[in-house]
Protein backbone atom coordinates (compact mmCIF):
# COMPACT_ATOMS: atom_id res chain seq x y z
CA UNK A 1 0.00 0.00 0.00
CA UNK A 2 1.42 3.39 -1.02
CA UNK A 3 2.39 5.81 1.70
CA UNK A 4 0.15 8.88 2.11
CA UNK A 5 2.16 12.02 1.25
CA UNK A 6 2.89 14.34 4.16
CA UNK A 7 1.14 17.65 3.41
CA UNK A 8 1.97 19.29 6.72
CA UNK A 9 4.19 22.39 6.41
CA UNK A 10 7.91 22.04 7.01
CA UNK A 11 9.61 24.03 9.80
CA UNK A 12 10.99 26.38 7.13
CA UNK A 13 7.49 26.98 5.76
CA UNK A 14 6.13 27.60 9.25
CA UNK A 15 8.87 30.17 9.87
CA UNK A 16 8.20 31.77 6.48
CA UNK A 17 4.47 31.99 7.21
CA UNK A 18 5.13 33.58 10.61
CA UNK A 19 7.40 36.15 8.96
CA UNK A 20 4.75 36.97 6.34
CA UNK A 21 2.03 37.25 9.00
CA UNK A 22 4.19 39.74 10.94
CA UNK A 23 4.75 41.77 7.77
CA UNK A 24 1.01 41.76 6.91
CA UNK A 25 0.11 43.33 10.26
CA UNK A 26 1.84 46.52 9.25
CA UNK A 27 -0.19 46.99 6.06
CA UNK A 28 -3.21 49.35 6.18
CA UNK A 29 -5.30 47.49 3.60
CA UNK A 30 -6.91 44.10 4.34
CA UNK A 31 -4.49 41.29 3.42
CA UNK A 32 -4.65 37.51 3.74
CA UNK A 33 -2.30 34.66 2.96
CA UNK A 34 -3.90 31.36 1.93
CA UNK A 35 -2.93 28.04 0.38
CA UNK A 36 -4.06 26.19 -2.75
CA UNK A 37 -7.05 24.81 -0.81
CA UNK A 38 -8.37 28.34 -0.10
CA UNK A 39 -7.45 27.96 3.62
CA UNK A 40 -6.35 31.20 5.27
CA UNK A 41 -2.99 30.79 7.01
CA UNK A 42 -2.51 34.45 7.99
CA UNK A 43 -4.67 37.58 8.06
CA UNK A 44 -3.82 41.09 9.18
CA UNK A 45 -5.84 43.23 11.57
CA UNK A 46 -7.45 45.24 8.76
CA UNK A 47 -8.90 42.06 7.26
CA UNK A 48 -10.06 40.68 10.59
CA UNK A 49 -11.85 43.92 11.46
CA UNK A 50 -13.54 44.31 8.08
CA UNK A 51 -14.46 40.71 7.27
CA UNK A 52 -14.03 38.61 10.41
CA UNK A 53 -16.99 40.15 12.26
CA UNK A 54 -15.51 39.04 15.57
CA UNK A 55 -14.90 35.39 14.59
CA UNK A 56 -11.50 33.72 13.98
CA UNK A 57 -10.50 33.62 10.31
CA UNK A 58 -7.26 31.59 10.22
CA UNK A 59 -7.98 28.01 9.16
CA UNK A 60 -11.22 28.93 7.40
CA UNK A 61 -11.55 29.29 3.64
CA UNK A 62 -11.37 32.73 2.07
CA UNK A 63 -14.73 32.27 0.32
CA UNK A 64 -16.43 31.35 3.61
CA UNK A 65 -15.15 34.49 5.34
CA UNK A 66 -15.35 37.05 2.55
CA UNK A 67 -18.43 35.77 0.72
CA UNK A 68 -20.26 33.65 3.31
CA UNK A 69 -20.20 30.97 0.63
CA UNK A 70 -19.48 27.24 1.08
CA UNK A 71 -17.98 27.03 -2.43
CA UNK A 72 -15.20 28.96 -4.20
CA UNK A 73 -16.05 32.13 -6.10
CA UNK A 74 -15.98 30.56 -9.56
CA UNK A 75 -18.67 28.08 -8.43
CA UNK A 76 -20.85 30.93 -7.13
CA UNK A 77 -21.01 33.14 -10.19
CA UNK A 78 -17.89 35.26 -9.63
CA UNK A 79 -14.34 35.18 -10.95
CA UNK A 80 -11.92 33.37 -8.67
CA UNK A 81 -8.47 35.05 -8.57
CA UNK A 82 -6.88 31.84 -7.23
CA UNK A 83 -8.19 29.77 -10.15
CA UNK A 84 -6.99 32.42 -12.60
CA UNK A 85 -3.56 32.59 -10.96
CA UNK A 86 -3.18 28.80 -10.98
CA UNK A 87 -3.89 28.90 -14.71
CA UNK A 88 -1.68 31.89 -15.56
CA UNK A 89 0.98 31.59 -12.86
CA UNK A 90 0.86 35.38 -12.58
CA UNK A 91 -0.61 38.23 -10.54
CA UNK A 92 -4.39 38.63 -11.05
CA UNK A 93 -6.89 41.41 -10.35
CA UNK A 94 -10.67 40.97 -10.02
CA UNK A 95 -13.69 42.80 -8.62
CA UNK A 96 -15.80 41.09 -5.95
CA UNK A 97 -18.82 41.80 -3.77
CA UNK A 98 -17.83 41.02 -0.15
CA UNK A 99 -19.76 40.79 3.11
CA UNK A 100 -18.78 43.38 5.71
CA UNK A 101 -20.35 44.64 8.97
CA UNK A 102 -21.79 47.53 6.90
CA UNK A 103 -23.35 45.14 4.39
CA UNK A 104 -22.15 44.00 0.99
CA UNK A 105 -19.45 46.18 -0.52
CA UNK A 106 -17.47 46.09 -3.75
CA UNK A 107 -13.83 45.17 -3.23
CA UNK A 108 -10.97 45.26 -5.70
CA UNK A 109 -8.76 42.21 -5.21
CA UNK A 110 -5.13 41.86 -6.22
CA UNK A 111 -3.66 38.37 -5.80
CA UNK A 112 0.07 37.58 -5.96
CA UNK A 113 1.21 33.93 -6.20
CA UNK A 114 4.17 32.90 -4.00
CA UNK A 115 6.43 30.00 -4.98
CA UNK A 116 8.40 27.62 -2.79
CA UNK A 117 12.08 26.66 -3.18
CA UNK A 118 11.17 24.23 -5.97
CA UNK A 119 9.33 26.93 -7.92
CA UNK A 120 5.89 25.51 -7.18
CA UNK A 121 2.90 27.75 -6.35
CA UNK A 122 2.45 27.31 -2.61
CA UNK A 123 0.74 30.36 -1.09
CA UNK A 124 -1.25 33.28 -2.42
CA UNK A 125 -1.14 36.81 -1.03
CA UNK A 126 -4.40 38.69 -1.48
CA UNK A 127 -4.87 42.44 -1.05
CA UNK A 128 -8.37 43.92 -0.81
CA UNK A 129 -9.25 47.57 -1.41
CA UNK A 130 -12.86 48.70 -0.99
CA UNK A 131 -14.26 50.32 -4.12
CA UNK A 132 -16.04 53.34 -2.67
CA UNK A 133 -17.50 54.44 -5.99
CA UNK A 134 -20.24 51.78 -6.06
CA UNK A 135 -22.53 49.75 -3.85
CA UNK A 136 -24.29 46.41 -4.12
CA UNK A 137 -27.13 47.46 -1.83
CA UNK A 138 -29.55 50.41 -1.66
CA UNK A 139 -27.74 53.58 -0.69
CA UNK A 140 -28.03 57.32 -0.90
CA UNK A 141 -25.07 58.03 -3.19
CA UNK A 142 -22.89 56.47 -5.86
CA UNK A 143 -23.41 53.84 -8.50
CA UNK A 144 -25.67 50.96 -7.46
CA UNK A 145 -26.05 47.50 -8.94
CA UNK A 146 -25.17 43.82 -8.87
CA UNK A 147 -25.93 42.70 -12.44
CA UNK A 148 -23.03 41.23 -14.46
CA UNK A 149 -23.26 44.06 -16.99
CA UNK A 150 -22.98 46.61 -14.17
CA UNK A 151 -20.05 44.80 -12.55
CA UNK A 152 -18.23 44.68 -15.90
CA UNK A 153 -18.43 48.49 -16.07
CA UNK A 154 -17.18 48.80 -12.49
CA UNK A 155 -14.19 46.60 -13.21
CA UNK A 156 -13.23 48.79 -16.19
CA UNK A 157 -13.61 51.96 -14.11
CA UNK A 158 -11.47 50.46 -11.34
CA UNK A 159 -8.76 49.62 -13.86
CA UNK A 160 -8.68 52.91 -15.77
CA UNK A 161 -9.36 55.19 -12.79
CA UNK A 162 -5.80 55.33 -11.38
CA UNK A 163 -4.30 56.05 -14.81
CA UNK A 164 -4.14 59.28 -16.83
CA UNK A 165 -5.89 57.76 -19.88
CA UNK A 166 -8.77 59.62 -21.51
CA UNK A 167 -12.09 57.84 -21.01
CA UNK A 168 -15.07 57.88 -23.37
CA UNK A 169 -18.37 56.89 -21.77
CA UNK A 170 -20.95 55.60 -24.25
CA UNK A 171 -24.59 54.77 -23.68
CA UNK A 172 -28.18 55.81 -24.05
CA UNK A 173 -29.54 58.90 -22.32
CA UNK A 174 -30.30 58.29 -18.68
CA UNK A 175 -27.82 55.44 -18.12
CA UNK A 176 -25.77 57.38 -15.55
CA UNK A 177 -22.81 58.63 -17.58
CA UNK A 178 -22.16 61.56 -15.22
CA UNK A 179 -22.15 59.18 -12.23
CA UNK A 180 -19.64 57.00 -14.08
CA UNK A 181 -17.49 60.05 -14.82
CA UNK A 182 -17.48 60.94 -11.12
CA UNK A 183 -16.52 57.34 -10.34
CA UNK A 184 -13.54 57.56 -12.73
CA UNK A 185 -12.48 60.80 -11.05
CA UNK A 186 -12.87 59.42 -7.52
CA UNK A 187 -10.85 56.32 -8.42
CA UNK A 188 -7.96 58.48 -9.63
CA UNK A 189 -5.08 60.25 -7.85
CA UNK A 190 -6.90 63.49 -8.78
CA UNK A 191 -9.86 62.72 -6.50
CA UNK A 192 -8.88 65.56 -4.15
CA UNK A 193 -8.97 68.10 -6.98
CA UNK A 194 -12.04 69.45 -8.83
CA UNK A 195 -14.23 67.60 -11.29
CA UNK A 196 -15.51 70.24 -13.72
CA UNK A 197 -18.55 69.35 -15.83
CA UNK A 198 -19.01 70.94 -19.26
CA UNK A 199 -22.48 70.47 -20.76
CA UNK A 200 -21.52 70.69 -24.43
CA UNK A 201 -25.14 70.47 -25.63
CA UNK A 202 -26.17 73.65 -23.79
CA UNK A 203 -23.29 75.90 -24.91
CA UNK A 204 -23.96 77.99 -28.05
CA UNK A 205 -21.17 77.91 -30.61
CA UNK A 206 -20.45 81.64 -30.15
CA UNK A 207 -19.70 81.15 -26.44
CA UNK A 208 -18.12 77.70 -26.48
CA UNK A 209 -14.50 78.82 -26.82
CA UNK A 210 -14.69 81.54 -24.15
CA UNK A 211 -16.50 79.22 -21.71
CA UNK A 212 -13.94 76.48 -22.20
CA UNK A 213 -10.72 78.52 -22.43
CA UNK A 214 -11.69 81.84 -20.82
CA UNK A 215 -11.27 85.31 -22.29
CA UNK A 216 -9.46 88.58 -21.76
CA UNK A 217 -11.10 91.93 -21.14
CA UNK A 218 -12.38 93.45 -24.38
CA UNK A 219 -11.98 90.19 -26.33
CA UNK A 220 -15.54 90.60 -27.63
CA UNK A 221 -18.62 92.70 -27.01
CA UNK A 222 -19.68 92.28 -23.41
CA UNK A 223 -16.28 91.03 -22.18
CA UNK A 224 -15.93 93.73 -19.51
CA UNK A 225 -13.41 91.77 -17.46
CA UNK A 226 -10.98 88.89 -17.90
CA UNK A 227 -12.44 85.53 -16.99
CA UNK A 228 -10.92 82.09 -16.43
CA UNK A 229 -12.42 79.21 -18.42
CA UNK A 230 -13.57 75.76 -17.36
CA UNK A 231 -10.27 74.21 -18.41
CA UNK A 232 -8.46 76.47 -15.96
CA UNK A 233 -10.99 75.63 -13.25
CA UNK A 234 -10.25 71.92 -13.75
CA UNK A 235 -6.47 72.37 -13.39
CA UNK A 236 -5.06 69.42 -11.46
CA UNK A 237 -8.37 67.58 -11.64
CA UNK A 238 -10.73 66.12 -14.24
CA UNK A 239 -12.57 67.84 -17.08
CA UNK A 240 -15.80 66.05 -17.97
CA UNK A 241 -17.18 66.88 -21.43
CA UNK A 242 -20.79 65.72 -21.36
CA UNK A 243 -22.48 65.17 -24.76
CA UNK A 244 -19.17 65.63 -26.56
CA UNK A 245 -20.90 64.78 -29.86
CA UNK A 246 -22.50 68.25 -29.79
CA UNK A 247 -19.19 70.14 -29.91
CA UNK A 248 -19.11 72.38 -33.02
CA UNK A 249 -16.63 71.38 -35.72
CA UNK A 250 -14.87 74.73 -35.41
CA UNK A 251 -14.13 73.97 -31.77
CA UNK A 252 -13.10 70.36 -32.24
CA UNK A 253 -9.68 71.29 -33.65
CA UNK A 254 -8.97 73.57 -30.66
CA UNK A 255 -10.02 70.85 -28.24
CA UNK A 256 -7.73 68.42 -30.06
CA UNK A 257 -4.82 70.85 -29.66
CA UNK A 258 -5.53 71.05 -25.92
CA UNK A 259 -5.53 67.26 -25.57
CA UNK A 260 -2.40 66.71 -27.63
CA UNK A 261 -0.23 69.55 -26.36
CA UNK A 262 -1.79 70.32 -22.97
CA UNK A 263 -1.87 74.00 -23.92
CA UNK A 264 -4.56 76.55 -24.80
CA UNK A 265 -5.08 80.30 -25.24
CA UNK A 266 -7.70 82.51 -23.70
CA UNK A 267 -9.86 84.31 -26.25
CA UNK A 268 -8.24 87.66 -27.01
CA UNK A 269 -4.77 86.68 -25.80
CA UNK A 270 -1.69 85.20 -27.47
CA UNK A 271 -0.10 83.70 -24.35
CA UNK A 272 -0.08 79.91 -24.20
CA UNK A 273 -1.34 78.48 -20.95
CA UNK A 274 -0.69 74.96 -19.74
CA UNK A 275 -3.52 72.71 -18.52
CA UNK A 276 -2.96 69.80 -16.16
CA UNK A 277 -6.23 67.92 -16.67
CA UNK A 278 -7.52 64.40 -17.07
CA UNK A 279 -10.27 64.19 -19.68
CA UNK A 280 -13.46 62.15 -19.45
CA UNK A 281 -16.04 62.52 -22.23
CA UNK A 282 -19.52 61.11 -22.69
CA UNK A 283 -22.09 60.88 -25.45
CA UNK A 284 -25.26 59.06 -26.44
CA UNK A 285 -24.45 59.59 -30.14
CA UNK A 286 -22.70 57.18 -32.51
CA UNK A 287 -19.42 59.07 -32.93
CA UNK A 288 -18.08 56.61 -35.49
CA UNK A 289 -21.09 57.27 -37.71
CA UNK A 290 -20.57 61.01 -37.23
CA UNK A 291 -16.93 60.59 -38.28
CA UNK A 292 -18.04 58.81 -41.48
CA UNK A 293 -20.53 61.61 -42.17
CA UNK A 294 -17.89 64.31 -41.63
CA UNK A 295 -19.61 65.75 -38.55
CA UNK A 296 -16.91 64.72 -36.08
CA UNK A 297 -13.14 64.81 -36.52
CA UNK A 298 -11.58 61.38 -36.77
CA UNK A 299 -8.37 62.45 -34.98
CA UNK A 300 -10.39 63.85 -32.07
CA UNK A 301 -12.46 60.68 -31.88
CA UNK A 302 -9.36 58.51 -31.50
CA UNK A 303 -7.90 60.94 -28.96
CA UNK A 304 -11.05 60.81 -26.84
CA UNK A 305 -11.62 57.06 -27.07
CA UNK A 306 -8.38 55.85 -25.52
CA UNK A 307 -10.47 53.78 -23.12
CA UNK A 308 -14.13 53.51 -24.16
CA UNK A 309 -16.68 52.16 -21.66
CA UNK A 310 -20.18 51.17 -22.80
CA UNK A 311 -22.77 51.74 -20.08
CA UNK A 312 -25.63 49.21 -20.17
CA UNK A 313 -29.24 50.26 -20.58
CA UNK A 314 -31.54 49.51 -17.65
CA UNK A 315 -33.31 46.81 -19.66
CA UNK A 316 -29.94 45.00 -19.84
CA UNK A 317 -29.73 44.85 -16.04
CA UNK A 318 -33.33 44.26 -14.88
CA UNK A 319 -32.20 42.52 -11.67
CA UNK A 320 -30.86 45.91 -10.52
CA UNK A 321 -34.28 47.62 -10.68
CA UNK A 322 -35.26 46.73 -7.06
CA UNK A 323 -31.92 48.04 -5.73
CA UNK A 324 -32.14 51.22 -7.76
CA UNK A 325 -35.82 51.74 -6.97
CA UNK A 326 -35.31 51.51 -3.22
CA UNK A 327 -32.32 53.84 -3.34
CA UNK A 328 -33.97 56.40 -5.62
CA UNK A 329 -37.14 56.38 -3.54
CA UNK A 330 -35.08 57.36 -0.49
CA UNK A 331 -33.69 60.30 -2.45
CA UNK A 332 -36.99 61.63 -3.84
CA UNK A 333 -39.26 60.96 -0.85
CA UNK A 334 -37.77 63.73 1.27
CA UNK A 335 -37.19 61.65 4.40
CA UNK A 336 -40.73 60.27 4.53
CA UNK A 337 -39.54 56.67 4.92
CA UNK A 338 -41.58 55.33 2.02
CA UNK A 339 -41.23 51.67 1.04
CA UNK A 340 -42.24 49.84 -2.11
CA UNK A 341 -44.74 47.00 -1.85
CA UNK A 342 -43.54 43.71 -3.41
CA UNK A 343 -46.22 44.03 -6.11
CA UNK A 344 -44.96 47.55 -6.88
CA UNK A 345 -41.43 46.20 -7.39
CA UNK A 346 -42.77 43.48 -9.68
CA UNK A 347 -44.62 46.09 -11.75
CA UNK A 348 -41.48 48.18 -12.09
CA UNK A 349 -39.51 45.10 -13.20
CA UNK A 350 -42.03 44.55 -16.02
CA UNK A 351 -41.52 48.03 -17.51
CA UNK A 352 -38.91 48.42 -20.31
CA UNK A 353 -37.76 51.90 -19.17
CA UNK A 354 -36.66 53.41 -22.48
CA UNK A 355 -35.53 56.45 -20.49
CA UNK A 356 -33.35 54.22 -18.28
CA UNK A 357 -32.46 55.25 -14.71
CA UNK A 358 -33.63 58.83 -15.28
CA UNK A 359 -37.10 57.56 -16.22
CA UNK A 360 -37.14 55.26 -13.18
CA UNK A 361 -36.39 58.23 -10.94
CA UNK A 362 -39.21 60.25 -12.51
CA UNK A 363 -41.70 57.42 -12.00
CA UNK A 364 -40.69 57.04 -8.34
CA UNK A 365 -40.91 60.77 -7.70
CA UNK A 366 -44.45 60.80 -9.13
CA UNK A 367 -45.34 57.74 -7.07
CA UNK A 368 -44.05 59.43 -3.90
CA UNK A 369 -46.25 62.47 -4.61
CA UNK A 370 -49.25 60.22 -5.25
CA UNK A 371 -48.76 58.26 -2.01
CA UNK A 372 -50.38 59.44 1.24
CA UNK A 373 -49.36 56.53 3.44
CA UNK A 374 -46.05 54.80 4.03
CA UNK A 375 -46.28 52.13 1.29
CA UNK A 376 -46.10 52.72 -2.47
CA UNK A 377 -48.52 50.26 -4.06
CA UNK A 378 -48.57 48.64 -7.49
CA UNK A 379 -51.65 50.73 -8.33
CA UNK A 380 -49.71 53.92 -7.56
CA UNK A 381 -46.81 52.77 -9.73
CA UNK A 382 -49.31 52.10 -12.53
CA UNK A 383 -50.65 55.65 -12.19
CA UNK A 384 -47.11 57.06 -12.21
CA UNK A 385 -46.26 55.10 -15.35
CA UNK A 386 -49.45 56.28 -17.08
CA UNK A 387 -48.14 59.87 -17.10
CA UNK A 388 -45.90 58.90 -20.03
CA UNK A 389 -48.62 57.00 -21.93
CA UNK A 390 -49.50 58.53 -25.35
CA UNK A 391 -52.71 60.55 -25.48
CA UNK A 392 -55.73 58.69 -26.83
CA UNK A 393 -56.78 59.51 -30.38
CA UNK A 394 -59.93 61.70 -30.54
CA UNK A 395 -63.16 59.89 -31.34
CA UNK A 396 -64.31 60.19 -34.94
CA UNK A 397 -68.01 59.91 -34.16
CA UNK A 398 -68.42 63.66 -33.67
CA UNK A 399 -66.45 64.58 -36.79
CA UNK A 400 -68.36 66.03 -39.75
CA UNK A 401 -68.65 63.63 -42.69
CA UNK A 402 -66.52 64.40 -45.69
CA UNK A 403 -67.89 65.32 -49.15
CA UNK A 404 -68.10 61.76 -50.43
CA UNK A 405 -70.31 60.82 -47.48
CA UNK A 406 -72.56 63.83 -48.15
CA UNK A 407 -73.03 62.74 -51.74
CA UNK A 408 -73.96 59.26 -50.61
CA UNK A 409 -76.56 60.64 -48.21
CA UNK A 410 -77.96 62.97 -50.87
CA UNK A 411 -78.23 60.15 -53.40
CA UNK A 412 -80.07 57.96 -50.91
CA UNK A 413 -82.53 60.81 -50.17
CA UNK A 414 -83.16 61.37 -53.88
CA UNK A 415 -83.83 57.68 -54.46
CA UNK A 416 -86.27 57.68 -51.57
CA UNK A 417 -88.14 60.70 -53.00
CA UNK A 418 -88.41 59.07 -56.44
CA UNK A 419 -89.79 55.94 -54.84
CA UNK A 420 -92.51 58.08 -53.22
CA UNK A 421 -94.20 58.50 -56.60
CA UNK A 422 -94.38 62.30 -57.09
CA UNK A 423 -96.75 63.37 -59.92
CA UNK A 424 -94.18 65.50 -61.79
CA UNK A 425 -90.56 66.62 -61.66
CA UNK A 426 -91.75 70.15 -60.73
CA UNK A 427 -93.63 68.81 -57.69
CA UNK A 428 -90.63 66.65 -56.76
CA UNK A 429 -88.32 69.67 -56.98
CA UNK A 430 -90.69 71.70 -54.81
CA UNK A 431 -90.83 68.86 -52.23
CA UNK A 432 -87.03 68.68 -52.12
CA UNK A 433 -86.64 72.50 -51.92
CA UNK A 434 -84.54 72.82 -55.08
CA UNK A 435 -85.15 74.28 -58.56
CA UNK A 436 -86.29 72.07 -61.40
CA UNK A 437 -82.97 72.67 -63.15
CA UNK A 438 -81.02 71.54 -60.08
CA UNK A 439 -83.25 68.48 -59.78
CA UNK A 440 -82.52 67.42 -63.37
CA UNK A 441 -78.77 67.88 -62.81
CA UNK A 442 -78.84 65.70 -59.68
CA UNK A 443 -80.91 63.04 -61.45
CA UNK A 444 -78.32 62.94 -64.23
CA UNK A 445 -75.53 62.44 -61.66
CA UNK A 446 -77.59 59.72 -60.03
CA UNK A 447 -77.92 57.83 -63.32
CA UNK A 448 -74.16 58.14 -63.92
CA UNK A 449 -73.48 56.60 -60.49
CA UNK A 450 -75.68 53.67 -61.45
Amino acid sequence: MADTPDLSPTPAQVAQTALLASWLEGLPEPHILFDRGYRIVAANGAYRRQFGQGAPVVGRTCHAVSHHSPVPCDQAGETCPLARSLFSGQRERVLHLHHTPAGEEYVQIELVPLRDEAGQLQYFLEKMEPLRIAQGQPGALGMIGRAPAFQAVLELIARVGPSQASVLLLGESGTGKELAARAVHEASPRAGRPLVVVDCASLPETLFESELFGHERGAFTGAHAARAGLVEAAHGGTLFLDEVGDIPLTMQVKLLRLLESGTYRRVGHTELRRADIRLVAATHRDLRAMVREGRFRQDLYYRLSTFPIQLPALRERPQDIPLLAESLLQRVAGGRGLVLAPAALRRLAQHPFPGNVRELRNVLERAALLTDGAVVTAHTIERALSFDAPAAAPARAAQQPDHATLRDIESEALRAALAGGAASRRELARALGVSTRTLYRKLRLLREQG
